[in-house]
């Protein structure tokens, strides 16, 4: 076939399975030269495994008749009460698109119409990357751990802080390496770590000029996030460990974090 040039709209089709299987070599090329596609491709893989994973159960329940209404036109659109919880609206929202055929176009709506605080979206694109990444076999980081020196330096410039690789090993964990994904309108370092019986952590940094804030922040079922926005900064330690294990580990790693900011 004659070579075209591709699009977004490709990059969704892809992560549908709908890419014709005769395009997918010259659209795997097209991402390798395009690094800024390529890295859509990765955050929207791993939105879309995020919102899979959060709302399995929700995406094969019937749409309330009352939602079709509203989306159809039919019933006017009804404001959630503040106490209602943005994921469950981004579960409705999800339910009713996955129906109503939209597939890879879910990738976001987790953000449409909702305030987001900075500490919200840090724990979100922190478990959506952990999500996607961990689960990775031969290509969970893109610098491994024996290269450490350059791993440092290369993601402490493309992030635009200081950054030291903490060492976990106090823990049970051992760096696995790393890689730069985009966060916002940024960029963010994740480091991934595994224990000998091969669970993963890891951790999400990025420049983040949002006011103080620390926390814990997960859905049920799913791996958590331990959080905290400070002085310029933002990192997320997340995994499925249980939680005093899992804060603890985070405390670790945020110390030496800390103490590489500061040096």
């Amino acid at each position: 076939m004659s070579r075209r040039d591709f699009s977004e709209r490709d990059i969704h089709m892809a992560l549908d399975g709908e890419l014709p299987g005769d395009e997918r070599t010259a659209y795997e090329a097209w991402l390798e030269a395009n690094a800024e596609m390529k890295a859509k491709s990765a955050r929207y893989a791993a939105d879309r495994a995020a919102l899979r994973a959060a709302f399995n159960g929700v995406l094969d329940e019937p749409v309330p008749v009352r939602l079709s209404k509203v989306v159809l036109g039919e019933a006017p659109a009804v404001r959630a009460s503040p106490s209602r919880s943005r994921w469950w609206l981004a579960a409705a929202a999800a339910a009713i698109l996955v129906i109503g055929g939209a597939g890879g176009y879910l990738v976001g709506i987790g953000r449409l119409g909702l305030e987001n605080t900075a500490e919200d979206q840090l724990a979100e694109e922190a478990i959506a990357a952990h999500v996607i990444y961990a689960a990775e076999k031969r290509h969970a980081v893109e610098v491994p751990a024996s290269d450490k020196d350059h791993l440092q330096s290369w993601l402490s410039n493309q992030v635009g802080l200081k950054l030291v690789a903490p060492d976990l090993a106090a823990q049970g964990f051992q760096l696995v390496g790393g890689r730069l994904l985009p966060a916002g309108q940024g960029k963010a370092a994740m480091l991934l770590y595994e224990d000998d019986k091969g669970e993963r952590i890891s951790l999400f940094v990025i420049a983040e000029s949002a006011a103080k804030a620390k926390g814990t922040y997960g859905e049920e079922d799913g791996p958590e996030a331990v959080y905290w926005l400070d002085k310029g900064y933002g990192c997320a330690v997340v995994g499925s460990l249980p939680r005093e294990q899992l804060a603890a580990v985070a405390k670790s790693a945020y110390g030496q974090l800390l103490a590489g900011l500061k040096s």
